[in-house]
């Protein structure tokens, strides 16, 4: 795998710079990716919660919808 890249644009003269990320960078982008993959996760297993609860009631979504007054 190559390293990322890190692209940084003057706006006053245009100059353009890029570079390969340091170390840091590198641990933030893994730490970001993670996190990311982390809300991800919660975000599926709260949607299943959701529709396991809408099966359960003999539900769909646009029925509970109108039940509860959401769009």
């Amino acid at each position: 795998m190559t390293n990322p890249q890190i692209k940084i644009v003057d706006a006053d003269t245009g100059e353009e710079i890029i570079r390969d990320a340091n170390a840091e960078e590198l641990a933030q982008f893994a730490k970001d990716k993670a996190d990311y993959a982390t809300r991800q996760a919660e975000a599926e297993a709260k949607a299943a919660q959701r529709q396991a609860i809408l099966d359960r009631l003999g539900l769909s979504q646009e029925e509970a919808n109108i039940l509860l007054g959401g769009n």
